[in-house]
């Protein structure tokens, strides 16, 4: 069985054994974690479960639809999942057209709350929809299984928005109109999430099956009375991205999950303020979602702080120190993925500042001011007085006390 993740504090050196603080499950310890509201996660069985208020999410990966390795701590912004009844689609808010629903099937969550989603025999287009309106960029997911047909997520904005995915062999097929980050992701038990963005207003949420992964926009066909796709948790968000399924039961509104905060772990006697390294694996939700998301060990303030954060240019990654409200140190790194996981090192020190990434030395600086002792006192995950909240997942974040060797910080941070 995975354990949980060290987030830790390690205030004796590289050789430390001891671990300072671990952030446990229950949401106590050295961490201050907020979330007003209820979210969801990847539990260790593989499954969607949905987690309490105020409860940090450890949120367990899945390859190729199985649990492996450790899980990491599940930070996100807030989002409000704008489809009224999200997993019941037999209710008249979504209309039908060429199909019906089936209810009784086993979904993500484990329990027989999912839809089968079945074409009748007509010829047109053969789907379930609701009429609603969103922000200039929004997000569609849903959670669909194979049953003889392709999915295909759609809106009716001008133009036609639309994406194919291909539930048998978790591909994307055919996507057109001002869609874009289509994605497929495998869950368990042959379930995929998938999900579009597109930059147009939207007037309908659709969802259709299609016959195949070419097939074009709300494609007309001929069905046969069994084929479909399996169905459950449909959600709609503002935003350039899917984030974590939130449930809505009926709310006409929608169903708010605040942005999370993980803040305010240790004091001026855990950190060395004059030498360090701040280390982490990491990685963020997008590429780029227009923000800076950060981890600092700072004095409560951006003005005496180590900071390490994705930037609002694509797949950017940037080490700062900042002393007496100057920035004495930046150093920018340009990653392939952002949302793939890498570990970084930002060693500080008098005249002596590197940053590594996965096992590279990416930059040098030799300008940095020492900190007067005492000077950081606190680890947060964002800029270092708030704002710029880190939203990613962590699978570990630790400071050293001493300012550690080449050697040292390549080993620690090859991926």
């Amino acid at each position: 069985m995975a354990t949980i993740p060290s987030l830790a504090l390690i205030p004796s050196g590289y050789k430390a054994s001891k671990v300072y603080s671990v952030l446990p499950t229950d949401g106590t310890g050295d961490f201050t974690f907020t979330r007003s509201g209820n979210a969801t996660r990847v539990n260790s069985e593989g499954l969607i479960e949905l987690v309490s208020t105020n409860v940090p999410r450890l949120n367990y990966p899945l390859i190729d639809g199985v649990v492996q390795g450790c899980p990491s701590l599940l930070l996100e912004p807030q989002r409000i999942n704008l489809i009224q009844y999200s997993e019941d689609f037999s209710n008249a808010y979504w209309t039908k057209a060429g199909s019906s629903v089936v209810s009784g099937f086993t979904s993500p969550d484990g329990t027989a709350n999912a839809f089968k989603l079945v074409e009748d025999t007509s010829t047109g287009t053969h789907k379930i929809n609701h009429t609603s309106v969103t922000s200039n960029i929004y997000t569609i997911s849903v959670f669909a299984k194979y049953n003889g047909r392709i999915l295909q997520l759609a809106s009716t904005s001008t133009g036609g928005h639309y994406a194919n995915f291909d539930l048998l062999n978790g591909v994307i097929g055919n996507f057109g109109g001002t869609t874009e980050n289509v994605t497929i992701t495998e869950i368990s038990n042959g379930w995929y999430r998938c999900s579009m963005t597109t930059t147009s207003n939207m007037n309908t949420a659709i969802i259709n099956t299609v016959q195949s992964v070419t097939s074009v926009y709300q494609e007309s066909y001929t069905g046969d009375g069994t084929s479909g796709v399996y169905i459950w948790g449909a959600q709609l968000e503002a935003g350039s991205y899917p984030t974590s399924y939130i449930p809505n039961y009926g709310t006409a509104l929608g169903v708010t999950r605040s942005a999370e905060t993980c803040n305010n772990a240790g004091d001026a006697s855990t950190f060395n303020s004059s030498e360090g390294v701040l280390f982490a694996e990491i990685s963020a939700l997008a590429n780029d979602d227009g923000t800076n998301r950060g981890i600092s060990i700072s004095d409560g303030t951006i003005s005496n702080r180590v900071y390490v954060s994705y930037t609002t240019t694509t797949n950017q990654i940037t080490a700062v120190y900042t002393y007496s409200g100057g920035t004495q140190v930046s150093i920018n790194e340009t990653l392939t993925d952002s949302t793939q996981f890498i570990k970084f090192a930002f060693k500080y020190k008098e005249n002596d500042c590197a940053f590594w990434v996965n096992g590279i030395e990416v930059g040098t600086d030799n300008t940095a001011t020492a900190f007067a002792a005492d000077t950081l006192d606190t680890l947060n995950f964002d800029s270092g007085a708030g704002g710029s909240d880190f939203y990613g997942k962590t699978k570990d974040l630790r400071v050293y006390n001493t300012a550690l060797t080449d050697a040292e910080l390549q080993a620690l941070t090859t991926i």
